[in-house]
């Protein structure tokens, strides 16, 4: 079975309650916190959103937003040069 075609999808729900799905893109690790770089499932302008992952109050795992600006920056710049050249939206190998 060739699991490289496989979609991981995740829903995430904001703080209106509402539910959005998104395809994980990368999952990484900087400067000693992990990050997910998703991509809305609906979203055809194919712009990614990156989250920290942390912690809630009773110790299960929840993605965050990046709320500093400077360290978002620092994020999307690691993102943008260590991943998106090898990622191939469009699904052809070539």
């Amino acid at each position: 079975m060739d699991n490289y075609n496989e979609i991981d999808i995740v829903t995430l729900t904001d703080e209106d309650g509402t539910e959005s799905e998104f395809e994980v893109i990368e999952t990484f690790e900087f400067e000693g916190k992990t990050y997910y770089a998703l991509l809305p499932v609906e979203d055809e302008e194919g712009e990614y959103v990156l989250l920290r992952l942390e912690q809630d109050e009773n110790g299960e795992d929840i993605l965050s937003t990046i709320d500093d600006d400077d360290e978002f920056d620092r994020v999307a710049d690691y993102f943008d040069d260590e991943f998106l050249n090898e990622i191939d939206y469009d699904g052809d190998d070539k």
